[in-house]
């Protein structure tokens, strides 16, 4: 008895350990409840946890049978055969063939190899939806086929020559006929298109037409969330399937595609690998809702209505449906490794040494990616980026927005195709932040970045970036410049909303606002002070400039007046010598009794003194204007004139006599400057 309660223990043991590593669910106690829900059946317990949409596994057999069939010891044979060192025989073809749940467990999750059956190694299959115009052709081929494979099935459906056909809806984009499908990492439903460029569309192909518009379109989903009451507005174009919508939609809400329960999609969207052209939807904007469906265990339902998991052979570590709908391989879901989905060109070279060059790299192949609609990075060192926001004039300045990208991260492509990517995303990025971006897929380039932070923002912000996890990247960090340090507002991780992403945005702006009146204020303070300042210098300035040219207006005046005074004591010098040498030159007075004829003349200056003296009769009329220059009165300034009749005497002949002239015995004449 003790024997076999040990073996019992050690067969729940490897079931509890099986069942963990198949959901994923870390918690003991949460998974043995699971467990005992489903009286240990471990088929039954994953199907309650982990249903599918596109098949059902089921158990024939009792919960005890098929314990019996995967788990159970080994019979005495195979137990003597391991006891001796011998390898454990395969099982017989019946006994495989009885048990099915084992083999499709074995090939479902990786089961204790001490209790694993062998099983046949089955080649996996891709199913594949192909629209051409107003056809539509489903295949089923193997992951080892090629796509030149697909193109000569597709020649012999469709009557078109390989060379003439594109084949499109490749998630990696435009893929050669060589290329292996096992190596696209396709999920298992696909969807693809033709397109026949060389070849004119005719009458028939009208329905083709319209479907080629509907592709160029781009729909509004209106995605309603009842548990979160909150709505998603995505654009999508119309190439994107009905499962890229639901998985996108499992990134924002955190409901597993397998777990999602819609409400709004029409009647004719009977196939997730339908293009949203084809599916039916309204055009421009289509309202719908989802919801997480209730647990088949916890609902108690019948175990076929939702086990629906999906099972292959374990040969090539296949993934289970969910699995491919999340584009993600069976060691991710597990947690047992990263994704090994089609490989992209890297956002950043890893150790680029220039980082322009490294974000002129991100730049274009982010737009590569996403378009050409996104914020503009800026292209330069994080210290320019910095200077750009944050040390210019204060009206000027903005916030700096680091954007920092994961590639690993699930939540990658919806963030910045959704939310990057949004018109009212970019416009307000572009008018209120400088936008910078860096890609720590790269450890180097992760660890280069927590360099910069460190020097730029200090420790603390780089420990902030170091506790996020991959899956919560993409990160957007609102960094503020302040007067002494830089402060991370808010830091704002990939599972957003657009909505909520400019809500946390408008908010880092309300408080960069507030902050930059006061920076405002206080520079127009300091400009009003330093103007003050300024005007008070140019004053003193023109103050000096105005005492300096008027003490040499003055010393030049002075200058002038000495000069002048000179001038008019030279000239005086030289009319006084000039007089002298007049009066010296003058004939004496003749005496009252003189013999001879003599003339006395009376002369009024302008002064009203009067000169008298007498003249020889024969005495010239120059004589007469000696005299009168002798006594300051020279004959270029004055004129000598007559009484009655008023006759100017400096006019005539300075030749002619005193008689000659009539002034003679006496005369009155007086003096009148000339004009």
């Amino acid at each position: 008895m003790a024997s076999e309660s040990g073996e019992s223990n050690m067969d729940r043991e490897m079931i509890l350990a099986d069942f963990q590593a198949c959901t994923g669910i870390d918690n003991i106690a949460e998974a043995i409840i699971l467990l005992e829900l489903n009286n240990w059946d471990l088929v039954a317990a994953i199907n309650g946890v982990i249903p599918q949409e596109n098949g059902i596994l089921q158990s024939n057999f009792s919960s005890e049978a098929s314990q019996s069939t995967m788990f159970g010891p080994p019979n005495q044979s195979e137990a003597a055969d391991a006891a001796a060192g011998g390898a454990v025989p395969p099982p017989s073809s019946s006994s495989s063939s009885s048990s099915p749940a084992s083999s499709s467990t074995s090939a479902f999750c990786p089961v204790n190899p001490a209790s694993r059956h062998i099983v046949e190694h089955q080649p996996r299959m891709l199913n594949f939806r192909v629209e051409y115009r107003q056809r539509t052709i489903e295949l089923v081929l193997e992951e080892g086929s090629t796509v030149g494979e697909i193109k000569k099935i597709l020649e012999a459906d469709l009557g078109i020559p390989v060379s003439k056909m594109q084949l499109k809806g490749w998630k990696s984009g435009d893929v050669s006929d060589s290329t292996v499908m096992r190596s696209l990492h396709l999920p298992k439903n696909n969807s693809l298109y033709v397109l026949t460029p060389d070849i004119a569309p005719t009458a028939s192909t009208s329905k083709n037409s319209d479907l080629q518009e509907s592709l160029n379109q781009n729909f509004l989903l209106v995605i309603s969330h009842r548990e979160a009451q909150r709505d998603y507005s995505l654009n999508f174009p119309g190439t994107r399937t009905i499962q890229e919508v639901k998985r996108n939609i499992s990134d924002l809400t955190n409901i597993p595609v397998r777990h999602q329960q819609w409400d709004g999609w029409p009647a004719s969207a009977s196939d997730d690998s339908m293009t949203l052209a084809v599916s039916g939807v309204s055009y421009p904007c289509h309202h719908l809702s989802v919801c997480r469906r209730s647990s088949p265990a916890n609902s108690q339902e019948p175990t076929e209505e939702c086990a629906d998991v999906h099972m292959v052979s374990d040969s090539e570590g296949d993934d289970f449906e969910d699995a491919s709908e999340f584009g993600v391989d069976d060691s991710e879901m597990f947690g047992m490794g990263s994704s090994t989905t089609c490989r992209k060109s890297p956002m950043m070279p890893e150790n680029s040494e220039n980082e322009a060059d490294a974000l002129l790299h991100f730049t274009a192949e982010f737009s590569s990616r996403y378009g050409e609609t996104h914020p503009m990075f800026f292209i330069g060192t994080l210290e320019a980026a910095s200077q750009e926001a944050f040390y210019g004039k204060a009206r000027d300045r903005k916030l700096l927005a680091i954007y920092l990208h994961n590639d690993d991260s699930v939540l990658g492509n919806v963030f910045c195709s959704q939310m990057m990517c949004a018109d009212s995303i970019v416009s307000y990025l572009s008018q209120n932040f400088i936008t910078w971006a860096w890609d720590v897929t790269k450890e180097a380039n992760k660890a280069r970045l927590l360099t910069m932070c460190t020097r730029h923002f200090g420790s603390v912000v780089t420990q902030t970036i170091r506790t996020y996890k991959t899956d919560q990247f993409p990160l957007l960090l609102i960094v503020m410049g302040k007067r002494t340090s830089n402060e991370v507002l808010n830091v704002i991780q990939g599972n957003t909303t657009v909505d909520e992403l400019m809500m946390r945005l408008m908010g880092a702006m309300e408080i960069f606002i507030a902050q930059q009146q006061e920076d405002i204020k206080d520079e127009d303070e300091r400009e009003a002070r330093e103007t003050v300042k300024r005007e008070q210098d140019e004053a003193y300035r023109v103050s000096l400039d105005a005492d300096r040219k008027k003490r040499e207006a003055q010393e030049k005046e002075e200058a002038e007046q000495v000069r002048l005074e000179r001038m008019k004591k030279e000239q005086e010098d030289e009319k006084e010598a000039i007089r002298m040498s007049l009066e010296q030159a003058l004939p004496s007075e003749p005496d009252e009794d003189s013999a001879e004829q003599i003339s006395k003349l009376r002369i009024r200056t302008p002064s009203g003194e009067f000169l008298e003296r007498r003249f020889l009769g024969s005495c010239k009329l120059q004589v007469l204007f000696d005299f009168v220059a002798s006594k300051g009165y020279p004959f270029e300034e004055f004129k000598l004139l007559t009484t009655f009749p008023r006759k100017n005497i400096t006019q005539m002949d300075p030749g002619s006599t005193l008689l000659e002239a009539k002034l003679f015995p006496q005369e009155t004449l007086f003096l009148e400057a000339r004009e």
